[in-house]
């Protein structure tokens, strides 16, 4: 009988310990990616030139970090994200079409911000510090029309006075494509996406354009969900399997690609520890593109803090490489068809 009452009261005590870690412990869940500090997207798009830009403000300036790791980037102001280099926060990120061409849209940005008195003040004028990568979209719509100041305007003004974030064919995902190692006849069309959570205070997130040379996996099972398509049209086949198949005589045969993503936290980390975070990133994109980081692709990930909230830098890490692999699905799984190409969506 002792031992039936003991049992009886050490599970009711086990049970009311769980239930009370339960209750104390934080849980992860899902929040959206425009919930993480002060940050403000905006976004704008030629929906005809299969092209556009997407701005993502901090008003009062962000620390940031970069990593690159494909071979072919088109960017701006990279350098300032260095941690030997004196500026410690940004103003702006952002992400275009239009390769090397689409850079232009950072002036219509620091346009904007110097009109509403955001900036690095020099004594004489305010500077809008603009960091800026373009993905390469000229191979979907016109190759002539790219994203300009005008745009990058319109995207930091929608940012700042009606934000409009929206995963899919919207902003730098306007012209994605992926699986594209055999040509345009047999890519797919991708997007812009984002994923985010959050524990406790802290809260992370990604804003990713999937605009890859290699396939797309689901990272949680391993299937491929986007890529090459067979020469029908009707089915998937592999980007690895493709190089298999014979020795490529020259290097880049495609060299229109580039994933681009922006990790957002609101913990506190300086330059140095956001470039390590970026670095950690990358890892979500090596889950789900393969292959990936080519020279024909132009990978890079910002990490900008946008709090004060402590935090362990690799718990951040190795968290925001599972929200990239999140975000990439979700830039996939949102894009719909458009100019000549299918989607994840149009796939039985």
């Amino acid at each position: 009988m002792k031992f039936i009452i003991f049992a009886i009261l050490l599970l009711t005590a086990m049970a009311f310990s769980a239930a009370y870690a339960e209750e104390t412990e934080p849980r992860m869940k899902e929040i959206p990616v425009t919930d993480i500090g002060a940050v403000r997207i905006g976004q704008t798009e030629d929906r005809a030139a299969a092209t556009g830009c997407t701005a993502i403000i901090c008003a009062d300036g962000m620390r940031a970090g970069l990593d690159v790791r494909g071979g072919g980037p088109a960017s701006r102001e990279s350098q300032l994200l260095n941690p030997l280099m004196a500026a410690q926060t940004v103003h702006a990120i952002v992400l275009a079409g239009g390769s090397a061409y689409g850079l232009e849209a950072s002036n219509g940005v620091m346009a904007y911000l110097e009109e509403h008195g955001i900036g690095y003040d020099t004594g004489f004028a305010l500077v809008p510090l603009v960091a800026q990568a373009d993905i390469y979209d000229l191979s979907v719509g016109r190759p002539d029309v790219r994203p300009d100041a005008a745009m990058g305007y319109e995207a930091a003004r929608l940012a700042m006075e009606a934000p409009n974030y929206q995963d899919g064919n919207y902003g730098v995902g306007c012209g994605a494509s992926v699986g594209k190692i055999a040509g345009m006849a047999t890519a797919m069309k991708t997007g812009v996406g984002s994923y985010a959570v959050q524990i406790g205070e802290l809260k992370i997130g990604a804003v990713v354009a999937v605009n890859a040379l290699g396939d797309i996996f689901d990272w949680k099972t391993g299937t491929q969900v986007a890529g090459l398509l067979n020469e029908d049209g009707t089915s998937l086949r592999s980007t690895m399997d493709y190089y298999k198949t014979a020795v490529r005589g020259a290097d880049n045969a495609f060299p229109g690609n580039t994933t681009l993503a922006v990790v957002i936290t609101n913990a506190s980390f300086d330059k140095a520890q956001l470039c390590k975070i970026a670095g950690m990133a990358h890892d979500g994109y090596a889950r789900s593109i393969n292959p990936v980081h080519t020279s024909a692709d132009g990978d890079s990930i910002y990490a900008v803090s946008v709090g004060d909230i402590q935090a362990d830098r690799d718990q951040v890490g190795a968290l925001s490489a599972e929200v990239v692999s999140e975000a990439i699905l979700r830039a996939v799984r949102s894009a719909e068809s458009a100019y000549g190409l299918p989607s994840a969506g149009d796939l039985p």
